[in-house]
């Protein structure tokens, strides 16, 4: 445990000094764990695989469905199954009857294993280093999809070839079964959760409670689907998906504190998967070494197969350009050769994570017959391998790569812009209408009061719809040289004189350490939306 905790704090200093200096965190954090790994004397750092996919997973899988987007995500759906599911299927035989080629102590079904084992590209390593490098919605759509669904089918395939290797006699029939149940189930009870979570947050006054309910989700959904034979990680993509899409119907109190404490579990988590696929090569290297296992040879065999696995998915994604009905596989954007660009960028960022090492590790030790299962050691090492090279080798290109292909679209953050101005216009606009509405029975006051209220808030309202409308059409250099980032600036100031007062009183013992708190946090959320407001913009 003092391990566990140590590494955790290690790995959160590592991060912010990847943030402080615009590093790809998650880069860093493979790179220095590998190198602490190394040094003589550290000890292994040992985490149960099933803890990995039942209690860091399901957190970390949910916290990206919260940030995606259901509307982009339904109308690429088609895209998404045919690199989510078809791809990892082929990659899984294609992958594994190589590994079963090149490695002579291989089984093929053993080599079946280790082919579901490092198909599907994981969705925390996608999600972390896609928001790092700032990738365009669209590419970030079909990679953060894929990756949120291609668990399903690697691990129908895994739990199959696993029966196989055991002593089970799977059917293909039966294996179409499996993964129709995995899916249908696995939906069904994440849009059941989804539906309850979403009911919480808007009808249990307690906000806090809400928040603590929301984050049991990802766990009984997962744990749930798992028990009734659904896939865990469609139940906890469907149930975050469904209660991202319904976040504007929340309660604004709700909302502030489910991003604070999402943002916190996402930032934990990461920074310890990440720590720990670094610091997990060593410790299965060691254990291959002491089997005496001829470590060149096999070393030489599983880079040809890392070759393999990112020349398949190359291959996959750019023939998927040719094929009847997915032509249009990327939108091309406003540029030549846009898709291709694009194409290129979604083929390289097939980093392998969390679930590769999870599933590895999860592998049972002997077969129902009580022998150990065959080349576990093998599957553990060549998993472990391609794991970080897919992370240090493509992670580190990737941001070259977008540079040199200029994949990134200017005209994005300017339609973003855009359109963000022209929502607080039309929000302006129904505030204002709801005003006109109202009488003064409404606000259970007398005439006199009832237009004093509505006149000052008219004036609030009017100066934040006329500061919107100025920002349409400007460009960013543009939106900054306006009255209303004055108004901001002069608002964030006297939030401060505010909150310097009050301190004083209360040094003077004039006011309590409570009511304080009360008000700061008040003042505090004030600012926090001046600060959201202009870091949007």
């Amino acid at each position: 445990m003092v391990q566990l905790l140590l590494v955790l704090i290690g790995a959160l200093l590592v991060t912010a000094l990847a943030r402080s200096r615009e590093i790809a965190a998650p880069l860093l954090l493979v790179l220095v764990g590998l190198l602490v790994s190394l040094i003589p004397g550290t000890s292994e750092l040992n985490i149960n695989p099933e803890l990995l996919l039942t209690v860091v997973l399901p957190p970390l899988l949910y916290a990206a469905a919260l940030e995606s987007s259901y509307t982009n995500f339904r109308a690429q759906i088609r895209k998404i199954a045919h690199h989510g599911v078809l791809q990892v299927i082929a990659t899984s035989f294609v992958i594994g009857w190589l590994a079963y080629a090149l490695i002579p102590e291989l089984p093929l079904t053993s080599a079946i294993v280790l082919g579901a084992v490092i198909a599907p590209p994981d969705a925390v390593t996608a999600s972390a280093i896609g928001r790092q490098l700032k990738l365009p919605r669209g590419v970030m759509t079909i990679l953060g999809g894929e990756s949120l669904i291609n668990d399903a089918a690697a691990l129908t395939i895994y739990r199959m070839a696993i029966a196989a290797v055991v002593g089970a006699t799977p059917t293909l029939s039966h294996g179409v079964l499996v993964f129709v149940l995995a899916v249908v189930f696995g939906v069904g009870l994440g849009l059941v959760f989804g539906v309850l979570a979403q009911a919480a947050r808007t009808r249990i006054p307690d906000v806090q409670v809400a928040t603590v309910l929301g984050v049991l989700v990802p766990f009984i959904a997962y744990l749930t689907a798992e028990e009734l034979y659904g896939s865990g990680v469609l139940a906890v993509v469907t149930a975050g998906l469904y209660v991202g899409h319904n976040q504007p119907r929340a309660r604004a109190a709700g909302r502030l504190q489910e991003h604070t404490v999402w943002a916190s579990i996402n930032l934990l988590l990461e920074s310890l998967v990440f720590a720990y696929i670094g610091l997990q090569l060593k410790t299965v290297v060691d254990a291959l070494i002491a089997s005496g296992r001829d470590i060149s040879s096999l070393l030489l065999a599983t880079l040809a197969i890392f070759a393999a696995t990112v020349g398949f998915r190359v291959l996959w994604m750019f023939s998927s350009n040719y094929l009847p009905g997915l032509s249009h596989l990327l939108s091309p954007g406003h540029r030549p050769g846009g898709r291709w660009r694009r194409t290129a960028v979604i083929s390289w960022a097939g980093m392998r994570g969390v679930v590769t090492l999870a599933a590895a590790g999860a592998i049972p030790f002997t077969t129902s017959a009580g022998e150990p299962f065959p080349a576990r050691d093998l599957i553990q090492f060549v998993a472990s391998v391609i794991t970080v090279a897919t992370i240090l080798v493509q992670g580190t290109t990737l941001p070259w790569l977008i540079r040199k292909l200029d994949v990134i679209d200017p005209a994005e953050a300017a339609r973003d812009d855009h359109e963000e101005a022209e929502a607080r216009v039309t929000a302006t606009n129904a505030a204002l209408r709801y005003l006109d509405g109202l009488a003064p029975a409404d606000l259970h006051t007398d005439p006199e009061r009832f237009d004093r209220i509505i006149t000052r808030m008219k004036a609030l309202v009017e100066h934040q719809g006329m500061a919107a409308a100025e920002q349409v059409g400007r460009t960013p250099a543009e939106r900054e040289d306006t009255s209303s980032r004055g108004f901001s600036d002069l608002r964030r100031d006297l939030l401060e004189v505010q909150r310097s007062a009050m301190a004083d009183e209360r040094d003077a013992g004039n006011l309590d350490d409570e009511v304080l708190r009360r008000v700061l946090r008040e003042l505090d959320l004030q600012e926090a939306a001046l600060d959201s407001s202009w870091r949007n913009r």
